[in-house]
């Protein structure tokens, strides 16, 4: 049998390689894209799969993941710089609304998932992990936490984020629709037509639809957009580690990234009110999305798939709990809160989308129901704005507050 043990160099070599692939076998396979499967998660989970058959057979493969921590910090860095409050107020109530019950149901699900995992005797931690970790957080928010799961006693936390995250993307790709489509043929919506161009466009337009402000990189050029977002998340980075020290020498349990997370948010209000950074939402959303890839592939990667062992009925219970609850708010809570109208009901499969996978399954979810009923711009104004931009940075500090008071 063969020991093999790669270097730093060499394992990120390797993921770039394993990304690839998974971008084209998500391309070739038809489902894979259609459920919104990341391709650093169909790679990532190929990789581990292969290399599991290998174990204690022919290659045991020692990886060198010590990237990870910085690029997970990098990651939630970048989500940092989207919480603009500007960006809240000008989505207006229906925004602030719709973040309020986002909120609600990160403590809804984890305290359903604490309550069930408690009742067969399995760790708190282990509901709180296929609750707002996976479920409201996705694949990346899952295993960022994993390592402090880990050491908060819930062992194989890596093997079961990732199980309860892909869990949840197919439910959310698969439900959502068919709960948007019952609600307008059980209320007998009428499906108000909009002009799309005009006055309610812009009034409407989510941010990231406007022009990309000079995003392209001038290669030939060293003060570009993009480096000089890299040198902001870099102060960020840097600036926020110290202020996460400082807060866990209080006590807390936290993550490495929430000190940067928080200054983060810190500089981009401040720039929104002053200008002197420069920073572009479209720049920070490349420089993370970069960073979340090669950490997830490379932690899929190291996964101990045979970790999951003894707690697959366990878990199993709680997302299919998940699940049912997510229905259960979406068509009770969501649909009568947003107007109980066309919108409300776009909005409901929308939010199955991102409450149990993520924001692209939103996206989709609402873009089927759209094609056949009509336009809705504001559903794809509110479930975005929420999706992309706020949830996962308060979800972040929920999680923070349940491990604390578990462990």
């Amino acid at each position: 049998m063969l020991e093999l043990r790669l270097d730093l160099l060499q394992t990120l070599s390797l993921a770039a390689v394993v990304y690839y692939l998974g971008i084209k076998l998500r391309q070739r396979l038809g489902l894979l894209d259609r459920l919104n499967i990341p391709s650093a998660v169909v790679g990532g989970l190929g990789f581990a799969a292969v290399a599991f058959i290998c174990r204690d057979r022919w290659l045991n493969l020692t990886l060198d993941t010590s990237a990870q921590a910085v690029l997970n910090v990098a990651f939630f860095t970048t989500i940092g710089m989207g919480a603009s409050l500007a960006l809240l107020r000008r989505g207006g109530r229906a925004v602030v609304v719709f973040l309020v019950f986002a909120v609600a149901t990160c403590f809804i699900q984890n305290g359903v998932g604490v309550g069930i995992a408690s009742a067969l005797g399995q760790s708190p931690l282990l509901g709180v992990m296929a609750g707002s970790v996976t479920m409201v957080g996705g694949p990346g928010t899952g295993m960022a936490f994993a390592p402090l799961f880990e050491a908060a006693g819930l062992n194989g936390a890596a093997v079961i984020a990732i199980t309860a995250a892909v869990f949840g993307i197919v439910a959310g790709g698969l439900a959502g629709n068919p709960l948007g489509t019952a609600l307008i043929r059980r209320y007998h919506l009428l499906t108000r037509q909009r002009d799309m161009h005009g006055e309610l466009r812009e009034e409407l337009a989510f941010p990231a639809a406007h022009p990309a402000r000079g995003f392209m990189v001038e290669i030939e050029r060293e003060d570009t957009l993009v480096i000089r977002n890299f040198a902001v998340l870099a102060v960020a980075m840097g600036i926020g580690s110290l202020l996460g020290h400082w807060i866990q020498k209080t006590g807390l349990t936290l993550p490495a990234y929430i000190g940067a997370m928080i200054f983060a948010s810190l500089l981009r209000n401040l720039d929104e009110a002053t200008g002197w950074l420069g920073i572009d939402e479209q720049a920070m959303e490349f420089l993370g999305g970069v960073a979340l890839n090669i950490f997830l592939v490379v932690a899929l990667m190291d996964l101990r798939i045979w970790e999951l062992a003894g707690q697959t009925l366990p878990l199993l219970a709680i997302l299919l709990a998940q699940v049912a609850l997510v229905a259960l708010l979406a068509w009770f809570g969501t649909f009568r809160l947003m107007g109980r109208d066309y919108d409300s009901a776009v909005m409901s499969s929308g939010f199955v989308g991102f409450a149990l996978g993520t924001t692209a399954n939103a996206v989709v979810n609402m873009q089927a129901l759209i094609i056949r009923y009509g336009p809705s711009p504001r559903a794809f104004l509110v479930v975005p704005l929420v999706g992309a931009f706020f949830i996962d940075f308060i979800n972040a500090l929920i999680i923070t507050l349940f491990v604390n008071w578990i462990g």
